[in-house]
């Protein structure tokens, strides 16, 4: 079965047995979210930084400490994924299959937007996705944008890259704008070096993607945002997906469309 035609729970089943993935494409019509799962004493601070970076971090769900699924992912978090980033002390020590060894009691997770949702709403509007048409990971960058800090979580904003023909920029916004509980609008367009991308061939997170002539490259705030403030401020403990192996949840894009 084509991978579009899935349900999430099918989805979910598959990465449970051991596939592996970035979700691009997947369960056509169906949202998905970003992971981020921290220790309770950080959570107010983590839904607080969400709540004032809004745009890169839209809270879709939130679970009780210690839970392995929530109401808009009845699946296990811990294996439901097709993978997960393991932080300690600021720092990724482990991409693995499953965190059944490392969820903790005390965790919090949290699912937060991600642009993924909008990008059938892109291509019937005629705009191109790279990534899907490489079959590649979507490009992440760390840019020299802060983000608000909240308690002791603070660090850049983190951004998606998408090159879209120049006739189609305009159409681009307009079609993400409605969906802002999912990243919406770009929050740049044009010159990388204006938010401190450097080389778009050498993105921090997921693969470089081919920009043609008369290409712009466009970028979207990107759930990972998260992940990078869990690096830049030291926390003790994190789990996260791996950037572009996302949650499918049991919700649908057009649930998160604004007219």
């Amino acid at each position: 079965m084509d991978v579009a035609d899935l349900t999430p729970a099918q989805a979910r089943e598959r990465f449970r047995g051991g596939e592996r993935a970035p979700t691009a494409g997947w369960c056509r019509g169906w949202t998905q979210a970003n992971l981020i799962a921290v220790p309770k004493e950080l959570a107010y601070d983590l839904l607080l930084f969400a709540h004032r970076n809004a745009q890169a971090c839209p809270l879709l769900d939130v679970g009780e400490p210690g839970a392995v699924r929530t109401r808009l992912f009845p699946g296990d978090l811990r294996t439901d994924l097709p993978g997960y980033r393991v932080y300690r002390d600021g720092r990724a020590v482990a991409d693995t299959a499953d965190v059944v060894s490392e969820w903790r009691d005390d965790l919090v997770p949290f699912l937060l937007g991600c642009s993924f949702t909008f990008e059938a709403a892109l291509l019937a509007a005629g705009v191109p996705i790279r990534h899907l048409e490489q079959g590649v990971n979507v490009p992440m960058y760390r840019t020299n944008v802060p983000c608000e800090p909240s308690g002791p979580l603070a660090g850049p904003l983190v951004v998606s890259m998408r090159p879209v023909p120049e006739p189609l920029v305009a159409t681009a916004i307009e079609v993400s704008g409605h969906y802002p509980m999912v990243h919406g609008a770009p929050v740049h367009v044009g010159d990388p070096a204006v938010i401190g991308v450097a080389d778009l061939g050498s993105p921090d997170f997921g693969d470089p993607v081919e920009v043609r002539a008369g290409e712009v490259p466009v970028f979207w705030a990107c759930g990972v945002t998260p992940q990078a403030a869990v690096m830049a401020s030291g926390v003790e403990f994190a789990i996260g997906h791996l950037p572009g192996h996302m949650a499918i949840i049991d919700a649908r894009d057009e649930d998160y469309r604004e007219t």
